[in-house]
């Protein structure tokens, strides 16, 4: 079982941990949802990781590192686009325009983080795959909806994508990750005390939406080293 205490013996866990999980359960079902269709499948003008990699791999001539900077330099300035968007408005537009912002904002990342997993090697077909994507938008977060799923902790989350996990197992990382994203819609709002004041809202709202992309870039460029050939 290698880096995970995970088995048939640990699939009732999972089940029962799903069960416990119903409240709340369809939000967190539709935002998981969303990310992997849009962010990942991609949607109307909004590339799929796909489309994403095979522009930047031609740019860059082949080069996978330099391929992965010019993708996450192009969401870092779409992801500080949007926040100055949200933010410019101040108090007045800021009710209606952030739920809209941070649900873009993490479409936008999951798009990034998918693009640098699969230029690095990682099949974005495979389930663990995209679940090991999404679990690098929470952070250290990540390693506590491992242990709820009852998957044993430890190792970069690349370890995640190259297992075959329980479809049980897989449910609840996911829900975790809708859940704990749903949290900070609601209580972080990216700063939205800070987007009070119109104009510099903007720019305080820019600022920090590019911060945090970069952020969640380095934690994914740490998380899925390059697959060697010869992996699993």
């Amino acid at each position: 079982m290698g880096l995970f205490g995970i088995g048939s013996d640990k699939e009732p866990e999972a089940a029962e941990a799903v069960a416990e999980a119903g409240i709340g359960a369809k939000s967190a079902n539709a935002i998981v949802g969303k990310l992997m269709d849009i962010g990942i499948d991609g949607l109307g003008p909004l590339d799929s990781v796909t489309e994403v990699v095979a522009a930047a791999m031609g740019e860059k001539k082949g080069d996978t590192e330099k391929a992965i900077t010019d993708i996450v330099r192009s969401h870092i300035k779409l992801g500080a686009a949007g926040g100055f968007l949200t933010g410019i408005g101040g108090f007045v537009t800021m009710v209606a325009s952030m739920p809209a912002n941070i649900a873009g904002f993490y479409v936008l990342a999951t798009r990034m983080v998918g693009s640098i997993a699969s230029i690095r090697g990682y099949d974005l077909n495979k389930p663990e795959v995209r679940t090991a994507v999404l679990l690098t938008l929470v952070g250290a977060d990540s390693q506590d909806l491992l242990a709820k799923a009852g998957v044993a902790g430890g190792g970069k989350l690349a370890s995640v994508a190259m297992q075959r996990l329980p479809k049980a197992a897989v449910m609840v990382i996911n829900k975790g990750v809708g859940f704990k994203l749903a949290t900070q819609l609601g209580s972080k709002s990216l700063s939205r005390l800070g987007r009070f004041v119109p104009v510099i809202g903007g720019g305080i709202g820019a600022g920090i939406d590019g911060f945090l992309m970069n952020r969640i870039a380095d934690h994914a460029r740490e998380e899925f080293p390059v697959r060697a050939l010869t992996a699993p």
